[in-house]
């Protein structure tokens, strides 16, 4: 599998044999990240995923007390990855980066607070209204 920024210069190639856990965010800083009524990661173990091409990071403080560093093209600008300082084994793609258009739907949504209220999000997954783990 394979996820790219607009310009193609930062590629992320994610092993065949891994899964992702993918979360959709509603909180302002990932709606700003990703320019869009929430972002979307699919999260993998870090040793299935290597990026090529030169990655230029913000990190902002979270609500835990911990860091988020997103990860993006210095060129194009395109977010394309991100990583929870207190979850060090894995990364996040930023699931729109996908050059095949397909990735799994959500399995939970966080800070929901946030949330447009036109957007629908299935039934089925997990959701968190006031954050990430309540």
């Amino acid at each position: 599998m394979k996820a790219s920024c607009q310009c193609g210069a930062l590629v992320a190639s994610i092993d065949d044999s891994a899964t992702p856990y993918v979360v959709a965010c509603h909180c302002s800083d990932c709606r700003k990240r990703s320019g869009s009524p929430f972002g979307a990661m699919a999260y993998y173990p870090a040793a299935t995923v290597r990026f090529a091409g030169e990655i230029r990071e913000y990190s902002r403080p979270t609500d835990a007390g911990t860091t988020y560093t997103t990860g993006f093209c210095p060129a194009c600008g395109s977010s394309i990855t991100g990583k929870a300082s207190r979850m060090p084994d894995i990364v996040g793609v930023a699931v729109g980066c996908f050059d095949d258009g397909e990735a799994p739907a959500p399995a939970r949504s966080v800070y929901e607070q946030g949330k447009f209220g036109w957007v629908e999000l299935p039934g089925e997954m997990t959701h968190h209204p006031q954050g990430r783990d309540t």
